[in-house]
C-alpha cells in the first residue's frame, strides 16, 4: 500500500515539475521519500512513525551516510511548501533548478529503498 503511494508521489512530483509548478513537484519528492522509508521501515517490522523527518526516517532503517544526506536536503520542503511564515515573502518559490535537484535525490532515496524490499 505505502509502495503503490510511493509510486504515484513520484509521478505526481514529475507532472508538476513538467508543468513548472515547482514548489509542488518538490513537496511531492519530500513525500515520496517519505513513504518509501515507511515502507521500508514496515518491512523491518516498526509501527507507523507519524513524522515527516526524512534523516529520522533513513536513521532507523540503517541508512548508509549518502543517503542520510539527501534525507537532510530534502526534508526541510515539507515545511518550506506548507508554512507561509517562515519567511519573509510567504511560502519559499522553487526554482526549475531545485526541483530537479529534489527529483535526483528522491530518485537515489527511493532507489536504494526499493533494493532494501
Amino acid at each position: 500500500m505505502w509502495w503503490k503511494q510511493t509510486l504515484k508521489d513520484i509521478d505526481t512530483a514529475k507532472f508538476l515539475y513538467k508543468t513548472k509548478r515547482y514548489d509542488y513537484g518538490s513537496f511531492w519528492c519530500q513525500q515520496a521519500a517519505e513513504k518509501a522509508l515507511k515502507t521500508l521501515l514496515f518491512k523491518m517490522g516498526y509501527e507507523l512513525i507519524k513524522t515527516h523527518d526524512l534523516v529520522l526516517l533513513a536513521r532507523k532503517v540503517a541508512a548508509p551516510e549518502n543517503i542520510i544526506q539527501l534525507c537532510k536536503e530534502l526534508t526541510p520542503v515539507y515545511i518550506e511548501t506548507r508554512y507561509p511564515d517562515l519567511g519573509d515573502e510567504g511560502f519559499k518559490k522553487f526554482t526549475k533548478k531545485e526541483t530537479e535537484k529534489d527529483i535526483i535525490n528522491m530518485g537515489i532515496i527511493v532507489k536504494w529503498v526499493k533494493k532494501k524490499l
